[in-house]
């Protein structure tokens, strides 16, 4: 395994707890099942983090179960916007530093507005990409919500 990512420094530096697993990753199935599967958690463990454009706010983070779809109204109102929509995926790179199917929630380029699904905070353990494809940190969802200072809300369904 090559060197730790941003998203394990940003961990290493507020001392938590985690562990890196890394798995076989294929262009055509980087979605939150096959993921979810090939590093032995049920997908409503697995996080996946979605880069979106809010119309007042700019760009944004949230991150959601991998079971359940980004609710759009659900993010445009409790990030104080009247609609959101995902950015293009040739963007995705130049806004956080990562790459599809790589995003991390933690160790992006900029500090993004980033909301975080409610139920992390009763998840034991959660598996987040570790900001490149092949490599998911677990850790535990309170933790998660701590180190990315999300806010909490109800984003999904």
């Amino acid at each position: 395994m090559s060197g730790k990512t941003n998203a394990c420094r940003k961990l290493d530096s507020l001392h938590i707890q985690y562990t890196l697993h890394e798995y076989e990753w294929d262009e055509d199935q980087l979605d939150a099942d096959t993921v979810a599967a090939k590093v032995g958690l049920p997908a409503d463990q697995l996080y996946k983090t979605l880069v979106l454009r809010g119309d007042k706010s700019g760009v944004i983070a949230a991150c959601i179960p991998g079971d359940k779809e980004l609710n759009l109204k659900s993010l445009a109102q409790a990030s104080g916007n009247k609609k959101v929509e995902m950015v293009a995926v040739k963007e995705i790179q130049g806004l956080t530093g990562y790459i599809r199917g790589g995003v991390s929630p933690l160790g992006m380029k900029k500090n993004y507005p980033f909301y975080l699904h409610e139920t992390v905070m009763s998840t034991e353990l959660v598996s987040i990409s570790a900001g490149r494809r092949g490599l998911q940190i677990f850790l535990s969802g309170p933790d998660l919500a701590a180190a990315s200072q999300g806010k909490l809300a109800d984003i999904a369904h």
